[in-house]
């Protein structure tokens, strides 16, 4: 497959993302190819770990190819995208519970379905360049792929401030938000050589150096006291009321983004409270992710955001304080018995 190069090279697994061209957005087939490496290599001796890295360009994985899933959703072939994320999930949970380390190398843009493959592994890198973020609400979406669980792991209510609004996190912000591990800012070939020659996963703990700054880590109590609310309608009329950077960083994301995800991904993050599991967070998110090609703004958020890319999408509430609370939970109900759902038991 020329979307994704996976062999052994000495003591390591090998998954190089190769869609430079697309900002490695992941496919379908590249989802299975990554989940069918995994199960190659749990019980192979001749592998002590995995590297997963991509080719060079812009974007370790800038999400999922959804130009295929805006065709379904007009068509009303609404199984396309429910199988899809069946598979997708599946694989995540893999991931996140793989016996053997997992280094990443997060260059670049991370994000949605790039998060998924990226950021659930024991050793995650970044350096400068990346940009790390979870901005489904733009396109109509939630935070899914196990995103949900890495914004529930949030310190205070950051997670509430990045699935909302999108934010992208710097080096800095993505270790202090949990997204992220080390921070290695030159010579990743060399690292990436000596893990493969040792496969000790041990020499991503050496190679880290200590973080820049972060922006998020300095507005921590503001976006605490300003993401408190129950729900989506509490938090925007916090910010609405207030001047202050963190207010200033997320009022015009809150406006512009699909309210009906913002409001759904609140209650999701509350749901899944103090303690959650990848199996509860990829649960829920298929619940709102089986109905939305039918129910939510995905298909007029991919119509706005890249397919005609006027910028204007219609979404179906007026703004963040106009979600009623039933649609909400029809977004969120447990799905008729029946239905199949993602294999993600470990």
């Amino acid at each position: 497959m020329t979307d994704i190069h996976i062999r052994i090279d000495g003591r390591a697994g090998r998954i190089t993302l190769t869609r430079p061209e697309a900002m490695n957005a992941l496919t379908w087939e590249m989802c299975l190819a990554i989940e069918r490496a995994l199960d190659a290599w749990r019980a192979d001796q001749a592998v002590d770990l995995i590297v997963i890295d991509a080719a060079p360009g812009r974007a370790f994985c800038a999400g999922g190819d959804i130009v295929e899933m805006h065709r379904a959703g007009v068509e009303g072939r609404y199984d396309y995208g429910q199988r899809f994320w069946r598979d997708e999930y599946r694989m995540n949970a893999k991931l996140f519970h793989f016996p053997k380390p997992v280094v990443t190398f997060l260059h670049g843009f991370t994000m949605g379905g790039g998060v998924g493959v990226g950021c659930h592994a024991s050793h995650r890198i970044v350096d400068d360049t990346s940009q790390i973020a979870m901005p489904e609400c733009a396109i109509g979406l939630v935070p899914d792929v196990g995103g949900t669980l890495l914004l529930a792991r949030a310190p205070g209510r950051l997670g509430e401030y990045l699935g909302t609004t999108g934010a992208r996190m710097g080096p800095g912000d993505a270790i202090h938000a949990g997204f992220a591990d080390l921070y290695v800012p030159n010579d990743w070939p060399a690292l990436i050589d000596a893990l493969c020659e040792t496969g000790d996963a041990t020499l991503a703990d050496a190679a880290g150096q200590t973080p820049p700054g972060s922006e998020m880590a300095r507005m921590q109590a503001d976006i605490d006291t300003l993401f408190a609310g129950e729900t989506l309608g509490d938090i925007a009329r916090a910010v609405d009321g207030a001047r202050t950077p963190a207010a200033e960083a997320a009022r015009s994301a809150l406006t512009r983004n699909a309210p009906l995800s913002m409001a759904c991904t609140v209650e999701m993050l509350h749901r899944l409270g103090d303690d959650p599991t990848i199996e509860a967070a990829l649960s829920l998110e298929y619940r709102f992710t089986h109905r939305a090609l039918e129910l939510a703004d995905f298909v007029e958020g991919i119509r706005a955001q890249i397919i005609d890319r006027d910028r204007s999408p219609r979404w179906r509430h007026t703004g963040p304080t106009a979600v009623p609370a039933v649609d909400v939970a029809r977004m969120l109900a447990p799905l008729p018995k029946g239905t199949p759902q993602p294999e993600i038991a470990q």
